[in-house]
């Protein structure tokens, strides 16, 4: 008998183990075939950014003079010649302004977008395509209707209402301020819709049970949406934080137009573009533009963290 019952035990430790070697396999299997795939695309990205960073590291450390010369390594010059230099200072505390408070409110206004759109409600389908045009509408008529509205080229209605907020906001803050009002509602305007569609498309793939379960135990909608709606979505909030800081820098076209194509409140970015074009200084532009890349990449590691899975509590 106990012969028998050992014999049981060794075919099902064999069957065991021969399930999970094939299990290991396959997925041995998957995972290559899924960096075998990724792999065109990887060379992509990095072969296209590869050339132009190392280009860019290259030339923040040589005088990289107008003209086509030849340039001359000078180290970190470049770098030591914008710590000492304050329009440089200024660029920093603007870019820091712009892209603190479009990246915070484009979450609040697509947080609120989304979860809003996720409920049923009349006249939602119309509500839709409202959140939607914002970010689907193409962003130079944009951009020239949205500096024409806060700053009327001709008389019109309510051009003397823009008006009179222009003086008050400039008298109080400083001149340029409605000017860069005006780029950090453009930006709010466009990004948080693209934040509302992109949140409302993960609600949506989180199935409705758990939210109704939530609310019995929830005493109030603010405990059931910082306890549950914020971890759940917690990867995708991660991931449209990441998204919207990445367009607040790069999206210069709003600064350009709503400063009537003038550097008026230069983020770091468009000064070094104005330091290339119009002074030729291409080794201390490649500096500048360089200058904060550190910061984003601790952003972006914090991000990456935060876009990791919930681990799972251990049974």
């Amino acid at each position: 008998m106990l012969h028998v019952m050992t014999g049981a035990s060794d075919l099902r430790a064999a069957a065991s183990g021969g399930r999970g070697g094939s299990i290991n396999a396959r997925r041995s299997r998957e995972i290559r075939l899924a960096y075998l795939l990724l792999a065109p695309a990887v060379l992509l990205v990095f072969g296209v950014m590869a050339y132009p960073l190392g280009w860019q590291v290259w030339t923040s450390l040589t005088d990289a003079p107008v003209g086509g010369a030849a340039p001359h390594f000078v180290g970190l010059a470049n770098y030591f010649a914008l710590a000492r230099d304050a329009d440089f200072w200024r660029a920093v505390t603007v870019t820091l302004v712009y892209v603190g408070i479009t990246t915070v409110m484009k979450l609040v206004v697509g947080v609120a977008m989304g979860m809003g759109l996720a409920r049923p409600f009349p006249g939602r389908s119309l509500a839709f395509i409202a959140a939607f045009l914002p970010w689907a509408y193409p962003a130079g008529p944009a951009e020239v209707g949205w500096f024409w509205f806060l700053t009327p080229p001709i008389p019109a209605a309510y051009a003397d209402f823009m008006a009179h907020w222009r003086i008050v906001l400039d008298n109080a803050l400083g001149f340029g301020t409605w000017g860069f009002f005006s780029v950090i509602l453009l930006n709010i305007w466009r990004g948080g819709a693209f934040v509302g569609i992109f949140l409302l498309a993960a609600r949506n793939g989180i199935p409705d049970q758990l939210f109704e379960y939530a609310a019995l135990e929830a005493r109030n909608a603010w405990q059931m949406f910082w306890m549950v709606t914020v971890p759940v979505l917690r990867p995708f909030l991660a991931l449209a934080a990441f998204l919207t800081l990445t367009s607040a820098v790069g999206d210069l076209s709003n600064l350009w137009m709503q400063s009537g194509l003038r550097d008026v409140y230069p983020i770091v970015w468009t000064q070094a573009i104005q330091l290339a074009l119009n002074g030729g200084l291409f080794g201390r532009a490649s500096a500048e533009t360089l200058a904060l890349l550190p910061a984003l990449a601790v952003i972006l590691l914090l991000c990456f963290r935060l876009f990791e899975p919930l681990e799972e509590d251990p049974l």
